[in-house]
């Protein structure tokens, strides 16, 4: 699952305020155009040139000048997530493209990547320049509404029947339900963001709760299918409770803020997800069944491309042909761990020796580099 910060951001009264608690302080705003906002991120500071900008297409120029990786944050006022950039190493730089509306947004620092980071209040101020969006990219969000949505309503049953043998009591059914009835939510991952508090209640692993937070979810559950290889009273009302989460998902995605930038942000995200947690076999860490994940997030992240690949292809054709390259390398390479490339029958994770993770690690890596490219690539 992708971190979502569930606390709310509390309001400051002014920026020198805001400042004294979070460390965070503005520098002169005189570099860059009216778009680019100049974010350093040290060990205990997030310095961003801009405290207002024009609402529109916005550019992150992101430095890390501290001993720590860090992750940079877009976040609404409600800590939903507008375009993050994470594992940005020390001494190097990332730029972030995003689109935002006129209002009140947080930058968000995380040194380490722990917690709920050094914080900026800044706006985003006027109508924006999305009226002048190219039309096709109108349509390519729509179009990854709709994937979004078959997604959800094909998801239902199938978590529906995972539910089922959960509250039946049988193990077996509920681990051959298990995987199946994850793919649909692991295709939306790129946006999983924009479903607001979901992501945390259905997808969490142990590792990730946060203050007190009751662990909930399909992680939950393979834990006891797999683990403690038994089904309790609890796991049965936790079942009804994914039901409950995912039927609440079905109903937001039509309402899900969804930008062509976030789809190429998300897809480049959701890759590096790939990298640090289903190559390294955490996310599925009882089932093993992570390859069945890492093929739908494959497949998410191509749909995002697909779709934004028109207008990508007239401004940088190179970038497109890279990643048209790269994607069937990645997914010529996961065939080799299923025996029919129509079914979700992958090889159970904990066969796959360490350098053949490198492998799969190498060309998720692959990947990444050129698709960072790709929203910057749908706004030129």
């Amino acid at each position: 699952m992708r971190a979502v910060r569930l606390s709310v951001i509390t309001a400051i009264a002014t920026a020198a305020a805001l400042t004294a608690v979070t460390g965070c302080t503005e520098k002169g705003s005189s570099d860059g155009g009216d778009g680019v906002i100049n974010v350093t991120a040290t060990d205990d500071k997030c310095e961003v040139s801009k405290k207002e900008f024009p609402a529109g297409h916005i550019e992150l120029a992101i430095e890390n000048k501290g001993s720590k990786v860090t992750e940079v944050y877009v976040l609404f006022p409600d800590d939903r997530i507008v375009t993050e950039r994470e594992n940005i190493g020390p001494g190097t730089k990332q730029t972030v493209t995003a689109e935002v509306k006129a209002g009140d947004y947080t930058i968000a620092c995380k040194p380490g990547m722990k917690g709920d980071g050094i914080r900026q209040a800044v706006k985003a101020t006027g109508k924006g320049t999305t009226a002048k969006r190219d039309p096709r990219l109108d349509k390519a969000v729509a179009a990854y509404r709709a994937y979004a949505q078959q997604q959800a309503d094909e998801t239902l049953p199938l978590a529906e029947a995972f539910a089922k043998a959960v509250k039946d009591g049988d193990i077996e059914a509920a681990k051959k339900a298990y995987a199946p009835s994850r793919i649909g939510w692991e295709r939306t991952e790129p946006v999983a963001e924009s479903f607001g508090d979901i992501d945390p209640k259905v997808d969490l692993r142990a590792d990730g709760l946060k203050g007190g937070q009751k662990w909930t979810g399909w992680h939950r559950l393979e834990k006891s299918l797999w683990q403690d290889k038994k089904i309790t009273a609890e796991d049965k009302t936790l079942a009804d409770q994914l039901i409950t989460d995912l039927k609440d998902w079905q109903k937001r995605v039509g309402k899900a803020e969804i930008t062509p930038t976030s789809m190429g942000n998300g897809a480049k995200e959701l890759l590096d997800e790939v990298a640090t947690g289903k190559v390294t076999g955490e996310e599925e860490r009882y089932s093993h069944t992570d390859l069945v994940d890492f093929k739908a997030n494959v497949e998410g992240a191509q749909k995002s491309y697909e779709l934004l690949k028109p207008v990508a292809q007239e401004n940088d054709k190179a970038l497109t042909t890279e990643l048209d390259k790269q994607f069937a390398a990645l997914n010529t390479l996961l065939d080799k761990y299923r025996a029919d490339k129509s079914s979700y029958d992958f090889t159970s994770y904990d066969k796959v020796g360490e350098a053949d993770r490198k492998e799969l690690s190498d060309a998720v890596n692959s990947l990444a580099e050129p698709l960072s490219k790709l929203a910057a690539a749908v706004v030129k």
